[in-house]
């Protein structure tokens, strides 16, 4: 089985520009890349999970989100960094689909599809339900400038600082 870190794109990975889509706009966060290439190198899959909604509500197309990720995927890569794969719900809050977080469609698929272990895994993002797969889970999570009363959740003030803790330091 493998261990996994799922990981929310907006204000987790990249700046949270509000409904990014245009390359021009994207910007990695400080220490971003260094905390990916930090968790890689223990050997973590790299999973983002991200809600995009702004599709469903018509601010960008599928197909910019698409080429937006592609440009990141890419970037990181160049960077050292692979990205196993991006899950993405383009649906609205109102939906009633299983894969917009909170809810853990999205994070069911990734575990089925690479046969990982929540029990050594970890989920971060900027907002709670970035980790709603510790709630029911073994698997543990950090907020990045958040709070949570949940004992599997901690609180963060980065990505960096999340892989920091999550692999005992730097190599």
């Amino acid at each position: 089985m493998s261990k996994a870190v799922f990981l929310d794109r907006d204000g987790t990975i990249n700046v949270d520009k509000n409904y990014l889509y245009k390359i021009e706009d994207f910007e990695f966060l400080p220490g971003a890349v260094e905390a990916l290439q930090l968790l890689q190198s223990f050997g973590y899959l790299l999973i983002v999970i991200t809600n995009q909604s702004g599709i469903a509500r018509g601010y960008f197309t599928e197909n910019d989100f698409l080429r937006l990720n592609e440009f990141m995927l890419n970037e990181l890569e160049r960077l050292g960094v692979h990205i196993s794969k991006t899950y993405y719900c383009p649906h609205g809050p109102d939906s009633k689909c299983n894969c917009r977080k909170p809810e853990t469609g999205l994070f069911e698929r990734a575990v089925k599809e690479y046969d990982i272990d929540l029990s050594k895994s970890f989920a971060i993002g900027d907002k709670l339900r970035d980790c709603s797969i510790c709630l029911t889970t073994k698997c543990r999570g950090f907020i990045i400038n958040g709070k949570s009363d949940n004992e599997n959740i901690r609180s963060v003030s980065s990505l960096f600082e999340a892989a920091k803790i999550i692999t005992g330091g730097e190599k």
